[in-house]
């Protein structure tokens, strides 16, 4: 077993093996620019393109035609909601969105609202669900984008999608879902869950960082955006720039392995998750944070008792790697605002760690961590006895 122990899968996912094997050639032999259509380098980068989008579109259930390339879940994220609010800004300016959504999603808001925007920002209830009955009562007449993620990133939460997409259909509204965290854990299919976008990204699902897409809905109803960024008119015009070849083919075998391996893949992790979850709760002064059964079967997010879970944090990193949260908010001193919109206290939030398991996990290394939690908690613990006595004295 190498040290220190990667329970960090919500954050980034090591590449697969056959996942880089796929890519090499992009890099030195067929290093052509899919946008050259005079000469055999630029046929092959395309028809490589080509391909990994029908691989990304059979995982979504989605139309090749509707998968379009970004950088990132990030990028996507930006364009799919400034995309709509900038096109629909004669029909509507007002955005619903939930307190729990992921920074970019709530930094996007923000910059929106700048702009003149109006946004909603749902609570959730203790468990991190959202009531439909809220939903239902939030829209307005000029309300022209919903945007609920499918999964959290730091508890696992899974919203109910499908009563989502019921309701903004009824209503006319486009509904958007970041489902980053949840492609690759669970089945996603953009048809039968009613979703009009979708964004995702290639690291979350054992592929290169740098390369995300986002699905745009061409039927039923068919959602146009203003493109975010112009050049050369690639990716149907949504997303200028020369395509990442090697990203792009990247994400596709990611997305074939996930497709036939995802299943298998997932009991193996959930076993290992409730192995895990179980033993730290046992150890008392304990709370699970997020619905205990309506969530992801990779993550669990658990505060431990107030002065202990912080500094639990700071002795596991030297050996485990664990986060406190969502890792594009991990530099901020900050506790979670996902944990928080939930009601926890700063202090309960402040105290909380999230472990997020992966494919590659072992049973050895679970053993591993939860001998470590234990043993930490004793001596933190130990610790503290003694200085109570020392000044009892």
């Amino acid at each position: 077993m190498n040290l220190p122990v990667y329970m960090d899968y919500h954050a980034t996912t090591p590449c697969d093996p056959r996942v880089l094997e796929a890519m090499l050639p992009y890099f030195s032999q067929q290093f052509g620019n899919a946008a050259s259509q005079g000469h055999a380098f630029g046929w092959h980068a395309a028809e490589a393109v080509k391909i990994a989008r029908e691989e990304i579109a059979s995982l979504l259930n989605a139309d090749p035609s509707e998968i379009i390339f970004t950088s990132g879940a990030t990028e996507s994220i930006n364009l799919a909601i400034k995309g709509v609010f900038e096109l629909m800004a004669g029909k509507g300016k007002h955005i619903i969105t939930v307190a729990t959504e992921h920074r970019a999603v709530l930094d996007t808001c923000g910059h929106l609202e700048k702009l003149g925007a109006e946004v909603s920002y749902l609570p959730v209830q203790p468990d991190g669900l959202i009531d439909p009955e809220v939903l239902r009562s939030a829209i307005r007449n000029d309300t022209i984008l919903i945007v609920i993620m499918y999964a959290n990133n730091e508890t696992g939460v899974i919203q109910p999608i499908r009563t989502i997409s019921k309701l903004a259909r009824q209503q006319g509204i486009f509904f958007f879902t970041d489902a980053t965290q949840a492609l690759g854990k669970i089945p996603v299919n953009v048809m039968e869950d009613g979703i009009d976008l979708l964004a995702c990204s290639a690291h979350k699902i054992y592929g290169p960082k740098g390369v995300g897409a986002l699905y745009i809905r061409r039927r039923n109803p068919r959602v146009r955006l203003t493109a975010q960024m112009d050049g050369g008119g690639q990716e149907r015009g949504f997303r200028s720039g020369t395509l990442n070849v090697p990203g792009i083919v990247g994400f596709g075998r990611a997305a074939s392995l996930c497709q036939n391996e995802m299943e298998q893949d997932v009991k193996s992790i959930s076993r290992l998750r409730d192995k895990l979850e179980k033993a730290i709760l046992n150890l008392g002064g304990t709370q699970l944070n997020g619905h205990h059964l309506n969530r992801l079967p990779t993550v669990t997010n658990i505060s431990f008792a107030q002065g202990v879970g912080n500094q639990l944090l700071k002795n596991l990193l030297k050996v485990v790697a664990v986060s406190s949260g969502s890792a594009c908010s991990s530099a901020s001193p900050e506790p979670s605002h996902v944990l928080k919109a939930m009601g926890l206290d700063d202090k309960a939030a402040y105290h909380a760690i999230r472990f997020s398991l992966g494919k590659y996990n072992t049973e050895e290394e679970v053993e591993f961590v939860i001998q470590r939690v234990r043993l930490t908690l004793e001596e933190m613990n130990s610790e503290m006895v003694h200085i109570q006595d020392g000044l009892k004295t």
